[in-house]
């Protein structure tokens, strides 16, 4: 097969409230609101029409996810192999084309049931793309919208990589690390383009898809300074700011209003020759920092404590011994 994805086109997410995707998207992370109705909001983060496509509902997860084919012959390859291999796929009427901005859109599901929008076309938005927040915009040139980390049942990850494989995705490498005794991530990260990773996969109990979805920035210090809205707006942390050590990507992990996590980062590793890449196992999921924000806020305020502590007995010693030079 020579055909395949060539890049992450948008995400669609089923969320309770929108208002509050609108805010923590909008004004917090600094993308670009674009479509806004009762029942959608879709956001952008660069010419395309929409990246972020964010609906009404009670799931709160991920409800598709579309990749776009490049082209019609590619489109049409990758189609045809995965009808080969029993996979059901159907064409996309003029209403979805529509909805989605797209020339072309085939529909399937993957092993987990997640919807998977194929097209070509996605269209550029008829208004110049404008960020009052985040002033260096956002990386999509090399790789697309960014990438998704989806979660799966136990002895699903080698069927869903597998399936992703017929839309051409080739493994990047291996995260295995004992969050807790007994208790381990084992994540596979694959691409379709020069991005690390476009697509990453875990098994985990979880009652969500969607771990998370990642904006990348094109200036580390837009990252810093929405870091810094997000503390201020006491918007909950999954992890603290921080370096993975495949995709060298810097970055953080806020929790949104549906709970699925963003990753919002910069400076994500390219993959500049794809034959010559090796796939690598790694035993941590960063390099430094990604700290679970519930045990830095305890060791945080331990810490507190203990400078109040030593700041307290400076300041008698230097009184004491201010009064026996006075005596």
């Amino acid at each position: 097969m020579t055909a395949t994805v060539k890049e992450l086109a948008y995400v669609g997410i089923e969320a309770s409230d929108l208002d509050a995707w609108s805010g923590f998207l909008g004004q917090l992370l600094g993308v670009m609101p674009a479509r806004h109705t009762e029942d959608v909001r879709t956001f952008r983060i660069d010419d395309r029409i929409h990246r972020h496509i964010i609906e009404h509902g009670p799931k709160n997860d991920v409800s598709f996810v579309g990749y776009d084919c490049g082209s019609d012959a590619d489109l049409d390859e990758v189609v045809a192999l995965l009808r080969a291999q029993g996979h059901e796929v159907t064409e996309g009427d003029e209403a979805l084309r529509t909805e989605r901005g797209v020339q072309r859109v085939f529909i399937t599901h993957d092993p987990e049931q997640i919807r998977v929008e194929l097209i070509t076309g996605l269209a550029a938005a008829t208004e110049p793309y404008r960020n009052d927040v985040n002033s260096g915009g956002f990386q999509t040139q090399q790789g697309g919208a960014g990438h998704i980390f989806l979660l799966c049942g136990e002895g699903m990850r080698d069927v869903m990589l597998e399936f992703y494989g017929y839309l051409g995705f080739k493994l990047s490498d291996y995260i295995k690390e004992e969050m807790a005794p007994g208790v381990y991530i084992d994540a596979a990260f694959t691409h379709c383009n020069g991005r690390h990773h476009t697509l990453a996969i875990a098994e985990a109990p979880a009652p969500f898809k969607l771990h998370h979805f990642l904006i990348e920035n094109n200036l580390r210090e837009d990252v810093g300074l929405a870091y810094d809205r997000i503390l201020e707006a006491r918007v909950p942390l999954l992890m603290t700011l921080g370096v993975h050590p495949n995709d060298k990507m810097f970055s953080f992990y806020a929790h949104s209003p549906s709970g699925v996590a963003v990753e919002f980062g910069w400076g994500g590793l390219i993959i500049e020759d794809d034959e010559a890449w090796e796939v690598t196992q790694y035993d941590a999921i960063s390099m430094w920092g990604h700290k679970n924000s519930r045990e830095l806020g305890k060791w945080l305020i331990e810490s507190a404590d203990r400078g109040d502590e030593l700041q307290r007995a400076a300041v008698d010693e230097a009184v004491a011994a201010a009064a026996e030079v006075q005596s």
